[in-house]
């Protein structure tokens, strides 16, 4: 059986990926919910984190929202390396490098009990 993994209080998750998503930036709070080291988690795709039991569909309204340069948040279900899962509080926005190349900033905090309850009904209607 899966284990959850709780955010601590104050815990702030932030990591920084390309335009493709893969991972350029993990902070230390990233590292420590999902049990990658920072080395692990730099050039991989940030599904690397996606748990099974998130709808693809979510997904694909996220990039649809942040490639029109809009932010997006949602509460999101992510699994840690050692198969667990945590839930995060998600807000996802475009910003650009000082050369101009498009990059993906993620900030993700403690979601309250009522927010996961209502994702989980949510998600449990999506494909």
């Amino acid at each position: 059986m899966e284990e959850e993994v709780f955010l601590e209080k104050g815990m702030i998750i932030v990591s920084e990926t390309d335009s493709k998503g893969t991972i350029l930036y993990a902070n230390s709070d990233f590292c420590k919910i999902c049990d990658y080291s920072k080395d692990e988690l730099i050039g991989q795709a940030h599904n690397i984190v996606r748990h099974r039991d998130m709808p693809k569909s979510a997904f694909k309204g996220l990039w649809e929202t942040i490639q029109t340069g809009k932010s997006w948040n949602g509460i999101v279900k992510n699994r840690t390396k050692n198969n667990g899962f945590y839930w995060v509080n998600a807000t996802i926005f475009s910003s650009k490098d000082v050369d101009g190349n498009l990059r993906y900033i993620s900030v993700r905090i403690k979601p309250t009990k009522e927010e996961v309850k209502n994702a989980k009904s949510l998600y449990e209607t999506l494909v």
